[in-house]
């Protein structure tokens, strides 16, 4: 049963609330917080991202996104490289270390993925990707 006469955004929050709890004690044996996780696996599609651009791609904003790249620069999975050409900017680089962790991180992942997965029947999780996908892709242009 929806909570709040069914407010998409007081149920999303919920929702992600528990998704949140459910993931963070998946990852929390690997000693990461989900922000980790998500850097981790961004890095793992597509290594030496900017940091503004590593950022965005895990949904933070770049002027607060410093400590979680100091936190795993700490724990020896992300090392900072300058850019060449704009003295400015860093890229953002997997350390050796992070690239022997990729198959557990991605396979914690897939499992946890899956178990979400096998609640719903195919149609519905069609639907819900589709949604998903569309949410994702919003530009602050719904006016309330």
């Amino acid at each position: 049963m929806l909570r709040f006469n069914g407010s998409v955004w007081c149920n999303l929050d919920i929702a992600l609330r528990n998704l949140d709890q459910v993931f963070g004690r998946g990852v929390q044996p690997l000693g990461l917080t989900i922000i980790e996780w998500y850097i981790l696996r961004a890095l793992y599609e597509r290594d030496g991202q900017h940091a503004s651009e590593l950022a965005r791609a895990v949904g933070r904003a770049a002027t607060s996104f410093t400590p979680n790249l100091d936190k795993l620069q700490d724990k020896g999975l992300v090392e900072r490289r300058p850019d060449p050409s704009d003295r400015r900017a860093v890229h953002i680089y997997l350390t050796r270390q992070a690239q022997g962790c990729r198959e557990e991180i991605l396979s914690i992942a897939e499992q946890m993925d899956n178990d979400i997965e096998s609640m719903f029947d195919p149609e519905e999780w069609d639907m819900f990707q589709n949604v998903l996908a569309q949410l994702q892709t919003m530009d602050g242009s719904i006016e309330g």
